[in-house]
């Protein structure tokens, strides 16, 4: 018996929903798939289908037997498209969907290179606010997704980082640097109007700590508030006030010392760098590339 192929025409059968669709939709006789159908369910000592004169129905052992085969045939089938794309030039338009905050901060400033390497693969990037509604109109999609919390699709994590309480030296200079949560309080607070706890304290600023998992609510001053990251980013950057951050988007300005991190044992929270494919199956060669060039390359990376 030719195990792979029973499995495909197993996995076939229940996505055409019958013997006769499968055997054309494989070019396989409706004798041959009923032949493999039924040597598979020999093997393995258990029936599948129900079989009835109008519907087929999957018993308890197929539906369990189903989402493993499904999930054996997606890795040979990547496998596959994996190997292939290493005789293959990495050509085609990407169409990729982004957050405002990721495609300026993230994908921007790889494109320069990419397009050096890959002048094959064009990019074409959309921007969306709430883009995993969208996943599957494009070849990838890249969101923020906050530890923890399930969006109800598939994302594979690049970056894991850390949105951190920082400052530009020159505000500092002027009026102090806090060494603990309370001296925050008579700072101005430059916020993202989702950066809020949650009940009486709506308007605070709440931090967790890295050595305790305890959180604190602070009530600043409230300098700037604005839903863009670039207008937050330049105005820190300008010594405006205090602003939570993510670490990873501005490493480049903590390394040169035009920032400067405050509270080190206090994070607002840890999110994920994510990227969402419409699906885990024949992933073209031009977006594996791509994923593996990006900072963290698919490989979970705490920054």
């Amino acid at each position: 018996m030719d195990r792979l192929l029973s499995m495909r025409v197993f996995a076939r059968v229940v996505e055409e929903g019958g013997f006769a669709s499968a055997a054309r939709a494989m070019d396989l006789s409706p004798a041959a798939v009923t032949r493999l159908i039924s040597d598979l369910e020999a093997h393995l000592g258990a029936r599948l289908l129900q079989r009835t004169t109008r519907r087929l129905v999957l018993t308890d052992s197929g539906q369990n037997y189903l989402a493993r085969v499904r999930g054996i045939l997606g890795e040979i089938e990547e496998a596959e498209t994996e190997a292939g794309a290493d005789v293959r030039d990495v050509q085609g338009t990407l169409r990729i969907l982004a957050t405002p905050v990721l495609a300026s901060y993230y994908l921007a400033p790889v494109i320069a290179n990419w397009r050096e390497r890959f002048p094959k693969a064009p990019i074409e990037l959309d921007i969306d606010p709430f883009p995993q509604s969208h996943v599957d109109e494009h070849d990838v999609t890249f969101l923020v997704v906050e530890e923890g919390v399930d969006l109800g699709i598939v994302a594979r994590p690049m970056l894991s980082t850390e949105w951190v309480v920082c400052a530009a030296p020159k505000y500092l200079q002027r009026f102090g640097t806090p060494e603990v949560p309370d001296d925050l309080k008579g700072h101005d607070y430059l916020r993202f109007p989702w950066q809020q706890a949650s009940g009486p304290a709506s308007r605070a600023l709440q931090l967790r700590s890295l050595s305790n998992g305890g959180s604190v609510a602070i009530h600043m001053p409230i300098g700037l508030q604005s839903s863009s990251f670039d207008v937050l980013y330049r105005a820190t950057l300008d010594g405006a006030g205090i602003a939570v951050l993510s670490q990873a988007l501005i490493a480049r300005h903590l390394e040169k010392g035009t920032l400067v991190r405050l509270l080190p044992d206090w994070i607002f929270g840890r999110y994920a760098i994510s990227a969402a494919l419409p699906s885990r199956r024949l992933v073209p060669s031009r977006v594996r590339a791509f994923l593996e060039f990006l900072p963290g390359g698919g490989r979970r990376v705490r920054v």
